[in-house]
């Protein structure tokens, strides 16, 4: 493996080539084709791969002899070895070649942290880092960046000196959210991009696969390194009909959650096709791609259309336009006459609003039922807050149809009648409303824009209307809607829909109220019903880019500085995990027995705890407490079965470590659900854990276990979950043994009695290696020293 990696190295020199500045250019095969197109403007010397992807696809296309989808044409044709790889959906693991790497704040001081310890001097493939998740909602856009500057300066200063060194761009904070501004600018039909954030699928709005990963996964692409990705299966989706009136994008991925919920797209692209894909904008298309995160999908994605060139067009980019066309049918659109492995029909002409929640983004109602629906089961029918925007719906077209509503509302004397948050998607998009006098529209309205970042939508929001626990609603057009998700209060009862949706709600103030057929009473006290929505798909005068916020890197960084302070609470550089002795797992304490969903914010909350992010130590101390223990079904409270004393779980876990106590979590279904953040998977590699048993794993934390050499194992059976207890041991045998498709034979002992039982797991050869070295990144050292 020493060899190949090597080999790989000298294949790199050899292929790379000068660029205008005459620097030595490293990025991967997939960058050389012929086309004279830059994949975008901050990448002039590196063209559109459509030629090599074609290429590929010729090879694979001889080896698979039948149609293709559009996600497998893709994907296929970036392997690493096309000629030899083996193809089998579902079960074998794919090596690729991304074309590019994307992270945002929170996660890339993660990401950067592994890649500084992996002793390489420049990422080897187009990557940039947005500074999108650290900027608190409190008072207004304006003041919440510049607060925000002050608070984050170390971290800032840190991503931007580490983008500098290694050859990254730098997007600042203010920019925008990370996947409006890879839309806005990088994404292209065709690309393969992997992201550090789970809604990276965002990007195939514009006809690109863009899979959410962890950190670890970063490194390896941008240490040029093929990175591994289980063969997906492909689900269908075929759109027939036009959207119109009050249905929406959002309503199309909405009714798929509803469809398949959140476990139903695990270990599958979702790809949409059919007559009724014309009918949607492009960055109506991301819409529905980025909530596609909910369902488990690996990623969605669309075939190249019109609404993309036109798109394409409007963001200066005309002439990847024109290339896509030149390859529309062979690479960027599926197949007559393809397979899908499942096949959903919707059809747009009577698809309803829908509205998801409280509490998970698969329970839909339409809003024909929202009233009766919200009375049976005692939801709070007055809305507190009304939120629009976020990474899945702040496009300019989002932005106008709801201040069409707004507009139609005051011509009748009528405001929000509750607060109501605007968040503009990216610097681009806020200049443009401004502009275009969107944003004074929204403020007549009583409305008030935050700053161009995640903000509530990732809990990053100084709530102060409702005090912690007070049961209430609120209503966004965001993507996830966990528990305590966006305000860390477990009572706000957090509904997910449409930005149109959300606007006519908060006018109505109620889940009693149904746009379509229900009337409000004007200031003169007649009674109306809202207009339909309607929004230009672009801006008639182009897009404002704003505020310049990129920092392009220097062509040579090797002689500069990353800054991290030694004595920092907010930073700290790695040190290894321990590498496996040899000898199996005995006698492990269960540090607790997780009841229910249990998604990455249980393991890893974010809002507050995202200051911590590069400092593995410091948030550690959120690991699991907003789990609920099934002992007592409470959340941070488990019992040290060293002691007998009960504390909080992330202490329990420094006493097991500090006195050399081994331990295993359990868990339910669809482990790990939600975030891409590798740090549900770091912190209990980091306090001691050493397995993680569950009834089954969301894609993205399963491989982030894997990547920190944590064995993620499946119960063989599910009833087994009901065997181990609070106070079982737990043995993993045999682990010498350890092989692909191999169960591995576990001991539970409780009160004297001892159990047999086995548990499945995907690790394969390269996988167990990383268990074996202690974590992929150790595994990295051995095979470069």
């Amino acid at each position: 493996m020493a060899a190949t990696l090597r080999l790989l190295k000298t294949q790199i020199r050899k292929a790379g080539y000068y660029g205008v500045d005459g620097q030595l250019r490293q990025f991967h095969a997939s960058g050389y084709a012929a086309s004279k197109v830059a994949i975008s403007k901050y990448d002039p010397d590196v063209c559109l791969p459509y030629e090599k992807l074609s290429e590929n696809l010729e090879c694979i296309r001889s080896r698979i002899n039948r149609p293709l989808t559009l996600s497998e044409k893709i994907l296929y044709s970036h392997l690493d070895e096309p000629k030899t790889q083996q193809i089998l959906r579902g079960t074998s693991y794919l090596r690729l070649r991304p074309d590019r790497v994307a992270m945002q704040d929170a996660t890339a001081q993660m990401a950067l942290l592994q890649f500084i310890s992996s002793g390489l001097k420049r990422v080897a493939v187009p990557s940039t880092v947005h500074c999108d998740h650290l900027i608190e909602a409190q008072i207004g856009g304006k003041d919440d960046l510049s607060r925000a500057k002050d608070l984050n300066k170390e971290v800032y200063d840190f991503l931007e000196s580490a983008c500098a060194k290694y050859g990254l761009g730098f997007w600042k904070p203010g920019s925008g959210i990370i996947h409006q501004i890879l839309l806005e600018n990088y994404c292209f039909p065709g690309l393969l991009m992997i992201g550090t954030d789970s809604h990276t699928p965002n990007g195939g709005g514009l006809g690109g696969l863009c899979i959410g990963v962890g950190g670890a996964d970063a490194v390896d692409v941008m240490a040029d390194l093929p990175w591994e990705l289980k063969c997906p299966k492909v689900i269908g989706v075929r759109l027939s009909g036009k959207i119109s009136g009050w249905t929406s994008p959002k309503d199309v991925i909405l009714k798929v959650a509803d469809i398949l919920t959140v476990k139903g797209g695990t270990g599958a692209i979702v790809e949409y096709h059919g007559d009724g894909v014309d009918s949607i904008s492009c960055t109506g298309m991301g819409t529905i791609c980025n909530m596609g995160a909910e369902i488990g999908a690996t990623t969605s994605v669309f075939p190249f259309n019109e609404r993309m060139a036109s798109y394409l067009k409007a963001t200066g980019r005309k002439a990847i336009a024109d290339e896509a066309r030149k390859y529309q049918t062979r690479l960027l659109s599926p197949d007559e006459k393809c397979a899908y492995d499942k096949l959903i029909e919707i059809d747009l002409n009577k698809l309803e609003p829908h509205i998801n929640g409280p509490f998970t983004p698969d329970l839909a109602h339409p809003i024909s039922k929202l009233k009766q629906n919200a009375e049976k089961n005692g939801y709070p029918m007055d809305i507190k807050v009304g939120l629009i925007g976020s990474c899945t719906n702040s496009s300019y077209e989002d932005m106008g149809r709801c201040a069409s509503i707004a507009n139609d509302a005051m011509q009748h004397g009528l405001k929000s009648k509750i607060p109501f948050n605007v968040t503009p998607g990216s610097e681009q998009i806020r200049a443009t409303i401004e502009r275009d006098g969107l944003s004074q529209v929204f403020d007549k309205f009583g409305g008030t824009v935050l700053a161009n970042a995640c903000g509530p939508c990732i809990g990053q929001w100084d709530r102060k209307d409702v005090k912690k626990g007070e049961k209430n609603t609120i209503v966004t057009s965001y993507n996830r809607n966990f528990t305590g998700r966006n305000d860390a209060n477990p009572a706000t009862h957090a509904f997910v829909t449409s930005p149109e949706l959300v606007t006519a709600l908060s006018i109505a103030g109620t889940l009693a109220f149904n746009p379509l057929k229900d009337e409000l009473t004007g200031s003169d006290g007649k009674k109306f019903k809202l207009k339909a929505p309607f929004g230009e798909e672009l801006p008639a005068k182009g897009f404002d880019p704003g505020v310049d916020t990129y920092t392009s890197p220097p062509a040579d960084g090797s002689n500069l500085t990353v800054r991290v302070d030694p004595k920092s609470q907010r930073l700290q550089i790695l040190e290894p995990f321990d590498k496996w002795d040899g000898k199996d797992l005995t006698d492990m304490t269960v540090l607790i027995k997780v009841k229910g969903k249990c998604t990455t914010d249980h393991i890893s909350a974010a809002g507050p705890w995202l200051k911590f992010r590069g400092h593995l130590d410091n948030i550690s101390n959120n690991m699991f407490i907003g789990a609920t223990n099934i002992e007592n079904n409470e959340m941070n409270k488990i019992k040290n079965q060293r002691t007998g004393e009960w504390g909080a779980v992330p202490d329990v876990a420094r006493d097991y470590k500090a006195n050399g106590v081994k331990w295993v979590a359990v868990g339910d279904d669809n482990y790990g659900e939600g975030s891409s953040r590798e740090h549900a998977a770091l912190e209990p590699r980091h306090l001691g854990g050493r397995a993680i048993i569950v009834k089954s794993f969301a894609r993205i934390h399963e491989t982030n276990l894997k990547k920190q050499g944590l064995l993620p194992l499946t119960f063989a059976n599910p009833s087994d979950y009901d065997k181990i207890q609070p106070t079982s041991k737990i043995s993993l045998l045999d682990l010498a043994g350890l092989a692909p498709g191999k169960p591995v034979e576990c001991e539970v002992k409780t009160d004297n009695k001892v159990e047999k039982i086995k548990l499945n797991h995907t690790l394969n050869e390269q996988q167990i290696a990383w268990f074996k070295a202690g974590s992929a990144l150790n595994r990295m050292k051995e095979l470069s020293g």
